[in-house]
């Protein structure tokens, strides 16, 4: 019997689908994983009030069918980002692809984040992993427009500081949206197809309505006060808000005793035009803290991030994890402090600003001591991170020595690096700024295992850059040596052969002076990875086969088996293929026996070069689908797709043109998928098969 059905598929759909009228023998590729939905907008405003004619022209501009970029401008405290939330929270079903944010006021070394980085933060919450962002603003545009071009996506770009800091973090789907907040009116945008909305400062009317909202039928029991304070107040909503909160907490206070409170402690900073000063609003709640809390509070500002979690908080404070939670939560409590994420806190700028003058003006000691616990708590964890990505690494740290890593897996380790980056490098800067030598270099050290990951070179030089002098005003030349070889591979993978051989030399000279066998192991590993890069096999070689022979005398064995990898690519550069393939083998059985999946599909990927080169089509595949299982075990999308690759020209090779356009038309997905140029050069090979 026919059966009136189309073979239609509709929709999205992840893993294996099987499709046919009938079905004769069915095999299922590996199954790719589901895209990362992400949800990164802070909390909704719990206290909001007015904004109806601001709310309603959002509404009304989303109905458009296209992609909507607004700019909220106003001053500092107006509740430009308060608006922006509350609006975005309710329109979320709008967007069920996701929901990205981030705080442009962030300051780096260089000045306000830059797009690049921004690129990245959102390519990572997309999905994908940090080894496989690409570098440079505009591969990583198109990777993120890539990956957003049929989602209905939202944007929240807050406190923005130019119209060139957001272009290039705008989507294209027309079911996008992206709020741009900014004290600036960002006129420039306007070629962009922006809307604009002007937040000013509350009306009387809207500043009563948000104290009543706070503190309930005191409001309308003092009207006069009421309007009073916010008259004090300027209408501003973080000066309300914190007023409001004070005002909660004691119930039986009134709004005129308040009023007489804020008249007194009126201060000249900070102040409006008119003579309003808003820092007085804020003293009168610092003053009113409990001293432990108000310690917390001017600590917590010492730190370098726009955000921080409890035990960032705890280091700065010198006080235990749980009795500092509580107090965050109370400043939060009383809008002092903002929770931006789970068990992560902020500051608006003005009360950071305002904590800060206040650690300031406290004792020195105080304050130089806080700042120091930062630093080497971010040290600390650091360390435990970079212990659960390279275990068995030898390292010259002291804070290496009998310590185990308190992160369960490798991807948690990565997870808390790639959030605290920026963090990590600032905490850096701080211990250079405080003069402690010793722990400085101690940061280059370990941030090593991150960098093999995620190749952040910007952090990489700009920790480099303080770690070196420090290393050397230290007199630690193990210190000095290690760092200039890491420099070595950082140089030679940029192709920057000459800066790189000259910091493996002096390396080098180093470990020899001193009689360091393991550094100079290490620096004759990266030279000859210079070597190799710059096309010097020979030269390669000779550093390669004496790094080894030091290695079977000192280990450690992972040490040794990449010596073996190492020399084996370079022998098949050579054209010494059986050699090659000895070596290639042998590092692949002592990867594996070691537990290094990516190691031992490196080497299985050089194997089935070789193999395919010398007409063993069959071998090469063999070699090759065992490493593609490695990598997908492991998830490492990039060396998947060059594998995938490989496969592609063993296919082609074979004459089997079906498989081999199923093989390069996967690794194209991925090159695509992760914003790779190589994607054009797999395109050209798929349109030479169909000539």
């Amino acid at each position: 019997m026919r059966l009136n059905a189309e073979n239609v598929l509709s929709g999205a759909a992840y893993g294996p689908v099987v499709q046919a009228g009938s079905v004769g023998s069915v095999h299922f590729n590996t199954a790719r994983a589901e895209p990362v939905i992400p949800y990164q907008l802070p909390p909704a405003p719990k206290l909001f009030t007015s904004r109806r004619r601001e709310l309603a022209a959002l509404d009304g501009w989303l109905e458009a069918d296209e992609a909507l970029v607004v700019v909220v401008s106003g001053p500092g405290g107006v509740g430009k980002t308060s608006l922006a939330l509350r609006w975005l929270h309710g329109v979320r079903s709008r967007f069920p692809d996701g929901q990205l944010y981030v705080d442009l006021a962030v300051r780096t070394p260089g000045g306000p984040t830059t797009p690049e980085e921004v690129l990245e933060w959102f390519l990572l919450a997309l999905g994908v992993p940090a080894a496989e962002i690409p570098s440079g603003l505009a591969r990583r545009q198109a990777a993120f427009r890539t990956l957003t071009a049929d989602r209905a996506v939202a944007l929240l770009l807050d406190n923005a500081i130019s119209a060139a800091q957001v272009r290039p973090l705008l989507p294209t789907s027309a079911r996008s949206a992206v709020v741009v907040t900014s004290r600036w009116r960002l006129g420039g945008l306007a070629v962009d197809g922006a809307r604009f909305v002007e937040v000013g400062s509350f009306d009387e009317d809207s500043s009563v309505e948000l104290l009543e909202r706070a503190v309930g039928s005191r409001v309308t029991s003092e009207p006069d006060a009421a309007r009073e304070l916010a008259h004090l107040c300027a209408g501003l909503p973080i000066a309300l808000s914190v007023i409001g909160a004070r005002l909660s907490t004691r119930p039986r206070r009134s709004l005129s005793k308040e009023v007489g409170s804020l008249r007194a402690e009126r201060l000249a900073t900070l102040a409006l035009d008119d003579g309003v000063s808003v820092e007085a609003v804020f003293d009168l709640s610092y003053v009113d803290l409990p001293p432990r809390h108000a310690r917390v509070y001017r600590l917590c500002a010492l730190h370098p991030g726009a955000s921080f979690g409890v035990e960032a908080a705890a280091a700065a404070a010198g006080e235990p994890v749980s009795d500092v939670e509580q107090v965050l939560e109370e400043l939060v409590e009383k809008n002092l402090l903002t929770e931006v994420g789970d068990e992560r806190f902020g500051f608006h700028d003005l009360l950071r600003l305002h904590a800060r003058r206040h650690a300031d003006r406290a004792s020195h000691p105080e304050r130089d001591a806080a700042l120091r616990r930062l630093a080497e708590w971010y040290l600390d964890r650091l360390v435990d991170a970079d212990l659960a990505l390279r275990p068995t690494r030898r390292r010259v740290g002291p804070r290496y020595h009998d310590r185990r890593s308190s992160f369960p897996t490798q991807r948690d380790a990565l997870v808390w690096l790639e959030r605290e980056r920026t963090n990590l490098r600032e905490a850096c800067r701080i211990a250079h700024d405080l003069g402690l030598d010793e722990v400085v270099w101690q940061f280059c050290e370990a941030m090593w295992g991150f960098f093999l990951h995620a190749r952040h070179y910007v952090d990489w030089f700009a920790v480099h850059d303080l770690g070196v002098p420090a290393a050397m005003r230290c007199g630690n030349r193990a210190a000095e040596a290690k760092l200039r070889a890491q420099l070595a591979f950082t140089y030679s993978g940029l192709r920057r052969f000459q800066a790189a051989e000259r910091e493996g030399l002096r390396a080098l000279e180093i470990a020899e002076e001193d009689g360091d066998d393991q550094g100079v192991a290490v620096a004759l590993t990266e030279l000859g990875g210079v070597a190799q890069g710059a096309g010097e096999p020979l030269r390669a070689m000779e550093r390669l086969v004496r790094a080894r022979e030091i290695r079977q005398h000192i280990g450690p064995p992972r040490a040794e088996a990449l010596c073996a990898r190492r020399i084996g690519e370079v022998l098949t550069e050579l054209g010494r293929d059986d050699e090659a393939m000895a070596e290639l083998e042998a590092a692949a059985d002592a990867m594996g026996r070691l537990g290094d999946r990516a190691g031992q599909a490196r080497c299985l990927m050089s194997v089935g070069a070789i193999a395919l080169r010398r007409g063993r089509p069959d071998a090469a595949e063999e070699s090759l689908e065992t490493a593609l299982d490695l990598l997908h075990r492991v998830g490492a999308p990039f060396y998947e797709a060059e594998v995938l690759v490989m496969l592609g020209e063993v296919a082609e090779s074979a004459g089997d043109l079906p498989r081999a356009r199923e093989r390069y038309g996967e690794a194209l997905r991925l090159f695509e998928s992760l914003g790779n140029p190589q994607a054009a050069t797999i395109s050209v090979k798929l349109s030479a098969l169909d000539k």
